[in-house]
């Protein structure tokens, strides 16, 4: 069975425009910039700005999948059949998300993160079932970076946003909510997929907070911490008793 031609093209199509935005974006000036909109609001909840150099991954892993899926010799199996839709929207979300905060659309950029962070882990959480496939590491690492980093990134969107509108009257307390309900998708994502590109971008982006928080919020940044052993151990006890069966 061929692989469908437009469905390759809409991945190569959406790692160009997520790639291609930002860089626009920068070289225009044009709008907010994803950390000067950020900045309006992250008082209550916020990771350090080197954890987001973590785009520079994603990024490089994302084509090398859009280019890998769309090669001739790459033949069609059941883990592109079940990836490659959700990972056009999850992909293209991204530089969607950067047009909608640089024109400062608060609310809007909730949803698209929304939507975004769910299909990029609908993809791994479809393809966790297909095990025969000699470069399925070309597919689910990319994508597992971006689900795990993007689980992290939607909560601390959510909580900025509602900053900026004024509707956090407790910071620490919905920080420490906040960082509870990531965990809580992330143990159930985990759980499902035993991804750990996955497991790895969330425990990057908790670090990231705990750097970010030591200073005015102790508490926020050990939880963080605490969460990021504790995804840690829930992937490694998975692996394990996998092992032993």
């Amino acid at each position: 069975m061929s692989k469908p031609a437009i469905r390759t093209l809409f991945v190569v199509l959406a790692t160009v425009f997520a790639i291609a935005v930002p860089a626009i974006q920068a070289l225009a000036d044009f709008g907010l910039s994803a950390g000067e909109f950020s900045y309006q609001g992250d008082q209550t909840l916020r990771a350090a700005g080197y954890a987001f150099a973590i785009w520079s991954v994603i990024y490089a892993g994302l084509v090398l999948y859009a280019v890998w899926q769309a090669l001739p010799r790459t033949p069609e199996s059941p883990l592109l059949r079940a990836v490659a839709w959700p990972s056009v929207i999850a992909i293209a979300g991204c530089g969607v998300w950067i047009l909608v905060t640089a024109v400062n659309w608060r609310w809007a950029s909730v949803l698209v993160i929304l939507v975004t962070t769910a299909c990029a882990i609908l993809a791994i959480w479809r393809a966790a079932p297909e095990t025969v496939n000699s470069r399925r590491w070309i597919v689910l690492w990319p994508l597992g970076l971006l689900a795990g980093w993007l689980t992290a990134a939607t909560a601390l969107n959510i909580v900025t946003v509602a900053t900026m509108e004024g509707l956090v009257g407790a910071p620490t307390a919905t920080a420490l909510v906040t960082l509870a309900a990531v965990a809580m998708v992330a143990l159930a994502v985990i759980a499902r997929t035993r991804s750990l590109p996955y497991a790895l971008a969330l425990i990057w982006a908790l670090i990231g907070v705990f750097v970010a928080q030591q200073a005015g919020k102790p508490t926020v940044a050990w939880v963080a911490v605490g969460l990021a052993v504790l995804v840690a151990l829930a992937w490694g006890g998975l692996r394990l008793r996998s092992g032993r069966r």
